[in-house]
């Protein structure tokens, strides 16, 4: 076996960096939706039932289902047949999503012909990817945790958050590139049903467009699944399964022969069982995992980004697709905050201000409604508040604590347990955005679902800052052995 005396940044940051393309394929896969979900509404609009705001709801979501299988079986893949391995077979499901989506009738469906069956067809697809992004989920956070020394740990798991937010970036792009100049379906209730107002206009979109954002996604999906064969399994899972000269090996090219062979020797002492109970450690550090995910969702910050376009036409701006790019660009940004500040400040401090922060822009939002005659931009920019605050917050620093707060005998069932609760929240919050956004009461109209949603918003970050504030401990400088230690003396 070969061991290297000095450690190199550079081999290290080449493993992340891989991993990392299994985050941006996770943001690409979700917010491919944003551009592609209103020609897609308008395509099944063309069937033989009535396509309702419900079913588009469910079907915008749908990939979201599969999350939640894709993050509730990780656990499962993690541990059997290692991280590796099930990023790999992540990388596959997201690239027959894309193929699928992009064409739902292959084989079985008349091309162009909307009907039920094709619906189910494409939901199944998009359920595929969602799979395959559940999995990344919860892996490619551990992957990184796993193989990175504490000391730039929550840098590096930061890095994956930064990839999620750049993957939606780059699909914000692509589908206002795809778009081009190209007309959106302009939906309106007519006599209480859905119609499509400027039909002709629209045309390109309907037929075409949507299929090419879904099939974009092909690219980056290719790319991972053939760049993960070449990455190594953590030294934890190896040393775990018995393969301490391959953990050994693995240790010593990121940390030097010396740190490797303490680094095994803590690993060895904390996961003399390959696995343990799940309540080992008793509960809580199970109910702040859950809770961890179910706050990062019910804050409703993928309603927004998932509906993105929708949300800034109801706000009266001109080229709604314009105000989601520089949405993603202002993310990117402050995503790099948390990236640059998570070792310095610590994680608790982040998640409590960015709380804060999201509660002033949702807050900022509905006031907006519930006040008339205040000018677009006041709701525009207390959006992009409430986003840029959950990014160098809520966004990077869940997946960093949930990849480094469980002991290393139950990390793999407890990370896949705290993510799929993260995907059912998303679910919930995403299938039922667009029935309450679009809630009518009297004369305030649809401006009534506007202002109660962020309202709820902005309350859940409330809460949200006072359970870290209370529960949630502080994992900045702890190895992941001195996480086992600390949950078996609070046991």
């Amino acid at each position: 076996m070969n061991y290297t005396e000095k450690g190199s940044r550079v081999y290290l940051f080449s493993i992340v960096l891989v991993a990392v393309i299994g985050g941006l394929l996770f943001g690409y896969d979700t917010a491919v939706i944003s551009g592609a979900e209103k020609g897609l509404q308008a395509f099944f609009m063309g069937a033989d039932f009535q396509y309702t705001d419900a079913m588009h709801g469910i079907t915008s979501s749908s990939a979201l289902i599969g999350c939640i299988l894709g993050s509730a079986i990780s656990g499962f893949f993690a541990s059997r047949l290692g991280r590796k391995n099930s990023l790999f077979m992540a990388g596959i499901m997201f690239f027959l999503s894309a193929l699928g989506s992009y064409n739902p009738e292959f084989l079985f469906f008349e091309h162009g012909a909307p009907s039920y069956s094709l619906l189910v067809a494409f939901n199944l697809y998009r359920v595929l990817g969602g799979i395959g992004v559940g999995l990344a989920s919860a892996i490619c956070p551990m992957y990184i945790a796993e193989i990175a020394p504490s000391n730039i740990r929550g840098t590096l798991v930061s890095w994956n958050q930064f990839a999620i937010i750049f993957g939606q970036l780059v699909v914000y792009f692509v589908n206002f590139m795809i778009l081009g100049s190209h007309a959106n379906p302009v939906i309106d209730l007519v006599n209480g049903v859905n119609q499509i107002m400027n039909p002709e206009a629209a045309s390109w979109t309907i037929e075409t467009g949507w299929r090419l954002m879904f099939a974009s996604e092909a690219v980056p999906a290719g790319l991972f699944t053939i760049l993960v064969l070449f990455v190594p399994e953590t030294p934890r899972y190896l040393a775990m399964s018995g393969k301490d000269e391959k953990a050994l090996s693995v240790l010593s090219r990121i940390n030097g022969l010396a740190q490797a062979k303490i680094i095994l020797a803590e690993i060895k002492e904390t996961a003399e069982e390959k696995t343990e109970r799940l309540f080992t450690y008793g509960w809580m550090v199970i109910f702040i995992g859950i809770m961890l995910s179910v706050f990062q969702q019910a804050v409703g910050i993928n309603a927004v980004l998932y509906f993105a376009p929708r949300i800034f036409e109801t706000m009266g701006m001109g080229n709604p697709m314009v105000q989601t790019v520089l949405m993603g660009v202002i993310n990117i940004l402050f995503t790099l905050l948390a990236v640059f500040t998570v070792e310095k400040w610590g994680r608790k401090p982040l998640l409590i201000s960015g709380s804060i922060g999201m509660a002033i822009g949702a807050f900022g939002v509905a006031m907006c409604n519930l006040v008339g005659g205040l000018p677009p931009m006041v709701s525009v920019i207390s959006i992009m508040v409430y986003s840029a605050s959950f990014m160098f917050s809520w966004g990077p620093i869940c997946w960093v604590l949930i990849a480094e707060i469980f002991p290393n005998t139950i990390r793999g069932t407890a990370v896949a347990i705290a993510v799929a609760f993260q995907w059912i929240f998303n679910f919930i919050v995403s299938s039922t955005f667009l029935p309450m956004y679009n809630m009518r009461l009297g004369e305030m109209g649809d401006k009534f679902g506007h202002m109660f949603a962020y309202a709820l918003y902005g309350i859940i970050c409330v809460v949200a800052a006072i359970f870290v504030w209370k529960l949630v401990p502080e994992t900045k400088g702890k190895t992941l052995e001195d996480m086992t230690k600390l949950w078996k003396k609070k046991k």
